[in-house]
């Protein structure tokens, strides 16, 4: 089943001659942070909740503190002697041309391309594979200050239209509108207030997920609830479309859709959050039957991948943690009736596509990509060379694809595309950004380490060759830990400015992700969750033990999910680190499913309704576990104002209590970043005044030597 995948690539240039600062302390005078008396009772605990006034984030008072603190943070940038160079040095970093990989849709090959420093990188269109490129959605003419951002939906079946979505701001909200691929223009339909959706293409019309109009003031803070699936036609008004799949009896489910290459098939999934899902599907071709359920419950996931010879061919976890292919009749469904195709193996398979008649696995073998082509039945299966160890994505098409295109990435190999030709089984490099550093100058290397409880977690290491190992190299530790998303090899510029003045990139693969398995995420989630941290707080003691660092030299970072590692890591050990970065942060665990999405990251944490759940939630929560006197790490929090996936409210509510309870002289600061959100769609500008911001704040805080 085709995707189109939009990918772009990073890498970094020339040495500058060494400078080092003997850094002193920047004094910081924070604002005055009211307190409010707000206690809630949990099961017999009272819990304090001061800053609960901070959650209110349209309020006037809230904005004031936002002004007043981001002022506090940009009068401390602009003491740190070097920071106008770090900026510099990565926009010269981040100004080259970035490629996605093109995705075929009839004649027509799409792809995207960012010159350098635009700030969103544009769409391209060319007729056959030798075509001219012509624009066909340029993003950065809608806004002057680059913050619409477009994303590539499905395309109908008749490769004549393409879906695509705008979001304004970072906001997870976006509208979806349509293009005619043969004209390059607009159609009039536009669709409003769609989250975490797709464009699945039927006939005339496509398939695609909503919510209902928020009420006004809280399109950015409230609960999103009632998901739903609708059908539209083009050339009809929104009000006009068709309601495919609801459940107004379970408000916190959200539900997608997808159509089989043919044609014939409807799928739906219903989720309870991020973890586990239910499937349905519809016969088109017996349409007044309704939507038969395939899959039960939220404890498994298992996805539709195609329809072969009239069996579903669907990747489980079922009875398979490291997940299988399975092939199901959909009528006679029993799981006495399976058949293996790709059994389960000691690898995670990741992923599976198809394209040309053919299957293409795509393993985790010790968190990097391992790639199998074999036959629809699971037969003749041979590996597909990948340049190294990294990270490779793409692998997907229609049945009469005779290529598909795919990504490779490792630390120091930035994004490239290779096009496979499936009958020969051959590889060539599409694209290949000319590189201004030698990548062999670095070296990338897997370690092993024990854990609290003894289990053994892999961490990557990125570093200069011959690097010295004597405890005073700065280290910038990150990971994420949960979702069942692995942390693999992938390339950032940004990075460079580390690694090109003698850091250290550790990035360990712990509990909570994907990369060893469902077992492995089980491990670090819900009661469980502690792992996580223990796994991180282990990596760092392993770098001091092994003396790639020491303390004094040592950062943390992580966003999101990441964000709550830090936040966590950094209030459970205070003493091991000496700089945090915890960016757009779960922090406060007891009150993070009452917003926008929240709700749907229950079945991964927990929720404080429940008595249990409660115990742990408040044991490890960021912000409850800030206590008074304690000297913690120089701090820099991050968030934006138009986050509506992990709202402000936490890091606001963290960095105040952070302000109020640390000792001592490291500063501890927030960036809030405006007409900004979670990450996603981030215009150039906003991430290199954001990347140089943090690396001259780690920088300093480290007292470390650099070249600028």
């Amino acid at each position: 089943m085709k995707r189109i995948c939009i990918l772009l690539s990073f890498f970094a240039v020339t040495f500058l001659s060494a400078q080092s600062f003997k850094n002193s302390t920047i004094k910081v005078k924070y604002p005055t942070t009211k307190t409010v008396h707000q206690a809630d009772d949990y099961f017999g605990t009272l819990v304090d909740d001061p800053y609960r006034w901070l959650e209110i984030d349209t309020a006037a008072e809230v904005e004031k503190w936002v002004v007043e603190e981001n002022k506090v943070t940009s009068d401390y940038f602009k003491q740190i002697p070097y920071k106008d160079k770090i900026r510099a040095r990565y926009e010269e970093l981040f100004n080259y041309p970035k490629l996605s990989s093109p995705g075929k849709v009839g004649r027509y090959y799409i792809f995207s391309k960012n010159d350098g420093l635009q700030n969103q990188a544009v769409y391209y269109i060319q007729d056959g594979p030798n075509g001219k490129p012509e624009v066909l959605i340029d993003p950065n003419i809608l806004s002057k200050d680059g913050t619409i951002a477009i994303g590539l939906m499905g395309h109908s079946k008749d490769n004549k239209y393409l879906a695509y979505t705008k979001s304004a701001a970072g906001s997870d909200w976006s509208e979806i509108r349509v293009i005619d691929l043969d004209t390059r223009k607009d159609i009039p339909d536009v669709i409003n207030w769609v989250k975490f959706s797709g464009a699945a293409w039927q006939g005339h019309g496509f398939y695609y997920s909503r919510f209902p109009e928020p009420k006004g003031g809280g399109e950015l803070s409230d609960a999103n609830k009632f998901h739903s699936v609708y059908f539209h036609k083009l050339g009809e008004p929104q009000s006009k479309d068709e309601l495919i799949f609801s459940n107004d009896k379970e408000p916190l489910l959200t539900h997608s859709a997808s159509v089989s290459e043919s044609e014939q098939y409807v799928f739906v999934y219903a989720a309870s959050g991020t973890d586990g899902f239910e499937t349905y599907y519809k016969d088109m071709y017996k349409a007044d039957k309704g939507f038969i359920k395939l899959f039960s419950g939220f404890e498994h996931k298992s996805t539709m991948v195609e329809v072969e010879d009239n069996k579903f061919l669907i990747q489980t976890d079922i009875d398979a943690p490291n997940y299988r292919l399975v092939a199901i009749d959909p009528y006679n469904p029993d799981k006495s009736k399976w058949k293996n195709i790709i059994p389960e193996s000691r690898d995670f398979l990741e992923s599976v596509g198809t394209a040309g008649g053919k299957i293409f696995a795509t393993y985790l073998h010790n968190a990097t990509s391992k790639v199998m082509e074999m036959n629809m039945d699971g037969s003749n299966v041979k590996e597909i060379n990948l340049p190294g160890l990294g990270s490779a994505g793409g692998f997907s098409g229609n049945k009469d694809d005779t290529e598909v295109f795919y990504t490779y990435a490792s630390f120091v190999f930035p994004p490239s595309i290779f096009k496979y030709t499936i009958s020969s089984g051959t590889t060539e490099q599409f694209f290949k950004t000319e590189l201004k550093f030698d990548p062999k100058d670095y070296e990338e290397n897997q370690v092993f380490y024990p854990s609290k409880d003894g289990t053994k977690v892999s961490m990557f290491l990125v570093h200069k060759k011959a690097l010295k190992l004597d405890g005073n190299n700065p280290c910038y530790l990150y990971s994420y830990g949960g979702f069942n998303i692995p942390m693999m090899p992938g390339f950032s510029a940004s990075r460079m400015l580390l690694l090109e003045n003698g850091g250290v990139f550790a990035m360990p693969n712990i509990r909570g992700g994907s990369e060893y398995g469902e077992a492995w995420h089980k491990g670090g989630m819900l009661e469980k969750k502690q792992n996580v941290f223990d796994d991180f707080i282990s990596a760092a003691e392993y770098l001091i033990k092994e003396k790639y660092t020491n303390k004094s030299k040592l950062a943390i970072a992580g966003g999101s999910n990441g964000g709550l590692l830090v936040g966590a890591c950094m209030t459970q050990r205070p003493d091991l680190f000496a700089v945090a970065f915890p960016a757009v942060g779960v922090m406060d665990m007891l009150r993070f499913h009452k917003f926008t999405i929240g709700w749907a990251w229950v079945p991964e944490y927990g929720s404080s309704d429940k008595a249990d759940q409660f115990k742990y939630l408040f044991k490890y929560s960021p912000y409850h576990n800030l206590k008074k006197g304690v000297n913690y790490p120089a701090t820099l929090v991050t968030t934006a104002d138009h986050d509506d996936r992990v709202v402000p409210a936490h890091s606001f509510k963290f960095a105040a209590m952070l302000q109020n309870c640390q000792t001592g002289t490291n500063p501890t600061l927030i960036r809030i970043e405006t007409k900004a959100g979670h990450g996603a769609g981030k215009p150039t500008s906003k991430i290199i005044d954001e990347q140089s911001d943090i690396w001259s704040f780690f920088f300093y805080n480290t007292d470390s030597k650099i070249k600028y």
